[in-house]
């Protein structure tokens, strides 16, 4: 793909931006470590949403879209559509909460609920778990999916000049995408460093914007290629035969030669995986960088809203331009999925960059290249940031310098930034050519069982430090074990959903035959963590006895219903712009019916529940 003047000129001027957003923020992320990692707690909801969104929407995921479509149909995606129903009970359960707790990281939250040298240990180790192994990782496939996007399109087939044959040999063209990709890493670590979490935020509105525009802009292209979506459809089916109309099956067939994905796996996805596994930027209850731009809005209604912006987002709004390209791929280039159904390991994902070479022109080229790079650089400042926030808040100021100052604490926070940037760097390297939806699946399995004691911890007293202790070392353990297991029984390796329900059984077990085996959380602790919180239901009676003053929250019931006409207003916009795209229009009518009454109650729950938060803030104050 050959980039010309104008594409250039739309690259640099991206870029020139960049910097600029991060010299604007640099003198108010200087303050205080509040400005660097949650804005000094001011952000408004619509700027925090979409930095979320943009945070998940990195280089790996439009290509780990299209290998998941390339496998098993759009079917597939069910991967993480799956999470939709947690993502909403985030939104209308625990982002008020999460808010209230005043906390800037998730873990921050242990020695809230917990006490002692447990609690201590568990906010410790879970710093450095996530900020050094988790965090890294994340930076390594998405640094190994940006690769192969400067693989397939402005590298392709472009050979090394002589000066770099000279200097690198033969591995001059391997070289050039990583000298490219490290001089993103050193941009992103300068603004990033400059600006804090205000900087970040705003660059990722910006980027998720002009990430959304390139992607659409594609998505009409391979459209128009074929024609119109109809004849795109008839390409696909006719390169498969009858086992071609399963590609375009949301809720797939399970039977027959045409059950690109298995009934039971289907199931696995959407009636446990939500609840049983955790997953940045899609945790039970919420946690990750999504608690960090919670902590960071002006209050609970921001918070809400904030949430519940960056779930439709990420569920209705930016899903189909990434599908319509992965069903180009499955047409124009059909040996992706005979490589799949040949060798799993095979990275059917560079079907979206191959779209994206053979099919932009002139213009678009560059847009599209700063597509990729808005991206990127949107997962990699997040990441950095977050990352960074665990070493010096739950690290270096818990445990190493207490009574640092200002200046010591924001010093020590640019610096964590620089570790976790160079650790993703040295992950990225040992990555290399790692399958972004195989990565995707691993994560998801190694995180399985903990879902559930996250959640539970907010409502349910009884649960202690040692419930999320064996949980988070009883899901590595388990995640080890289900393989050589499987072997020694003689069953080959199970697939990676069905790992993780292994994995989240074991787990779930284990802690709580853990927690009734350990005596509960002090009085004194519990009782200072439901003060604070307020937390409804029943699952704490017995602190209740002993705090009758206490006016908690009395809308779980309501909250709980929003969260499921959320999920039905995802459910139901998903199909309806598929629909709508492929010229099915009565069902399309169906789906927006449908979408239309989940999307009044919603209102009128939102609407309810900011009401009580604004309320509840005057009371307080």
């Amino acid at each position: 793909m050959v980039l010309t003047l104008i594409d250039y000129v739309i690259i640099f001027a991206y870029f020139a931006t960049t910097i600029g957003i991060g010299l604007y923020f640099r003198s108010r992320a200087s303050q205080d470590i509040g400005e660097y990692f949650v804005s000094g707690r001011s952000l408004p909801w619509w700027i925090a949403g979409t930095s979320m969104v943009a945070t998940t929407f990195a280089a790996d995921t439009p290509l780990a879209v299209a290998g998941l479509t390339i496998q098993n149909g759009l079917a597939g995606n069910w991967v993480w559509w799956s999470f939709a129903l947690g993502g909403m009970v985030t939104v209308f359960v625990y982002a008020r909460l999460w808010r209230r707790s005043g906390v800037m990281t998730d873990v921050e939250l242990i020695e809230m609920r917990y006490a002692g040298k447990p609690a201590a240990i568990l906010r410790g180790s879970r710093a450095v778990y996530i900020a050094l192994l988790v965090n890294p990782i994340i930076i390594g496939w998405v640094t190994a999916a940006m690769f192969d996007v400067l693989d397939q399109t402005i590298l392709y087939n472009v050979g090394a000049s002589g000066v770099e044959t000279a200097i690198f040999g033969e591995a001059a063209l391997t070289i050039r995408p990583w000298l490219i990709i490290f001089g993103t890493l050193v941009l992103v670590g300068i603004y990033g460093m400059m600006s804090g979490m205000w900087g970040v935020a705003v660059t990722d509105a910006l980027q998720f914007c002009l990430a959304m525009f390139g992607c659409i802009a594609l998505a009409y292209l391979a459209i128009a290629h074929f024609g119109g979506a109809a004849e795109l459809e008839a390409k696909v089916i006719e390169n498969f035969g009858e086992g071609g109309t399963a590609a375009f099956d949301l809720v797939p067939d399970f039977t027959g030669d045409n059950a690109w994905l298995p009934l039971h796996i289907f199931l696995l996805l959407l009636l446990v995986q939500w609840w049983a596994t955790w997953y940045p930027g899609a945790e039970p209850g919420g946690g990750g960088y999504v608690v960090q731009r919670m902590a960071a809005c002006k209050d609970e209604r921001h918070s809400l809203l904030a949430t519940l912006w960056f779930q439709i987002a990420h569920y209705c709004i930016r899903p189909w331009p990434w599908l319509i390209v992965a069903l180009a791929a499955l047409a124009m280039y059909p040996e992706l999925r005979q490589g799949e159904v040949l060798d799993p390991s095979f990275n059917s994902g560079i079907g979206f960059p191959m779209v994206m070479r053979d099919l932009s022109p002139p213009g678009l080229r560059g847009l599209l290249t700063v597509t990729f790079f808005a991206a990127f650089m949107s997962t990699l400042s997040t990441q950095m940031n977050w990352g960074a926030s665990y070493l010096v808040r739950d690290v270096y100021q818990r445990f190493l310098n207490p009574n640092a100052d200002d200046q010591t604490l924001g010093r020590a926070s640019r610096i964590a930034s620089l570790i976790v940037l160079i650790a993703g760097g040295v992950a990225s390297v040992l990555m290399f050519k790692t399958s972004v939806d195989a990565a995707w699946q691993i994560l998801l399995a190694l995180g399985a069982g903990t879902g559930a004691v996250f959640m539970l911890r907010w409502f349910w007293w009884r649960i202690n430090a040692w419930s999320e202790i064996v949980s988070m070392f009883g899901s590595l353990v388990f995640f080890l074990s289900v393989d050589p297991v499987a072997a020694s029984m003689g069953f080959g390796p199970p697939r990676p959903e069905e790992k993780m329900f292994f994995v989240a059984v074991a787990t779930i077990v284990l802690w709580l035959v853990v927690t009734y085996m350990t005596p509960p959380e002090k009085d004194a602790t519990l009782d200072a963590f439901y003060r604070k919180i307020r937390p409804g239901g029943n699952g704490w009676k017995p602190v209740a006895v002993r705090n009758p003053d206490v006016k908690v929250d009395t809308d779980l019931k309501l909250s709980i219903g929003g969260a499921l006409a959320a999920t039905g207003i995802v459910y139901s916009v998903l199909p309806g712009i598929g629909n709508l795209i492929f010229g099915h229009y009565a069902s399309a009518a169906t789906c927006g019916v449908v979408a239309l009454i989940f999307t009044v109650i919603v209102g009128f729950i939102v609407n309810r529940l900011c009401r009580e938060s604004i309320a509840r803030a005057n009371d307080d104050s």
